[in-house]
């Protein structure tokens, strides 16, 4: 029998209640039957206090959504400290400027970047990775920048697959979670649709 998968949800889909009241938000994704939740944002509270909330409903931080500027030079040890008194292993950069992305170049110069960071905190049981939007599934310079990235970069990075936005890159995701045995510790279950931007699952085009 597989292992069962937990379901934790993604605070960004609910900043705005989060940032309204951060403790009856995570009451109420307790209460729906949710196992955990990865961060986007700490809304000015102390790793303890968070910690403390989620320990209190019985919430498991599943990862944290974090600027790649948290993870270089200083601040890598700052981010670290904080996401292991959260309990979070996981420190997934949700998205990169131009800069780190506009050629096939910057993409393996990015990877070799994911690749330092990962040396740095392997030793602390702390992972590092990244998570897609649709930029990484078009074609640049006759290449798939997810495949640059995941080819050039270690076993241990994280290539944290978004579902909905894979496939409105009109890609495969499953195929490339195959691609990528071991890589997609965290993935994204988001629904599709072509003609709604907002569905949730169940009211879109994904045979789930």
């Amino acid at each position: 029998m597989r292992n069962r998968i937990p379901i934790a949800l993604q605070l960004y889909s609910v900043r705005d209640d989060c940032a309204g009241d951060l403790s009856l938000t995570l009451q109420a994704v307790a209460q729906m039957g949710y196992e955990g939740v990865e961060f986007a944002g700490y809304y000015d509270r102390t790793a303890e206090e968070l910690r403390d909330m989620c320990d209190d409903l019985g919430l498991k931080v599943a990862g944290t959504h974090t600027g790649l500027n948290t993870l270089l030079g200083d601040e890598l040890a700052k981010t670290v400290a904080f996401n292991q008194t959260l309990g979070n292993p996981y420190l997934i950069v949700p998205g990169l400027s131009e800069e780190y992305r506009n050629s096939q170049q910057a993409w393996l110069n990015t990877a070799k970047i994911f690749n330092d960071i990962a040396e740095k905190i392997a030793d602390q049981g702390m992972f590092t990775g990244y998570h897609n939007h649709t930029v990484e599934f078009e074609t640049l310079e006759g290449k798939i920048p997810w495949d640059t990235f995941g080819s050039n970069t270690r076993e241990d990075v994280v290539m944290q697959i978004d579902i909905g936005h894979t496939l409105r890159a009109s890609s495969d995701p499953v195929s490339f979670i195959q691609r990528y045995p071991g890589r997609s510790k965290l993935v994204h279950i988001k629904e599709y649709a072509s003609t709604n931007g907002e569905a949730l699952i169940g009211e879109g085009e994904i045979p789930w």
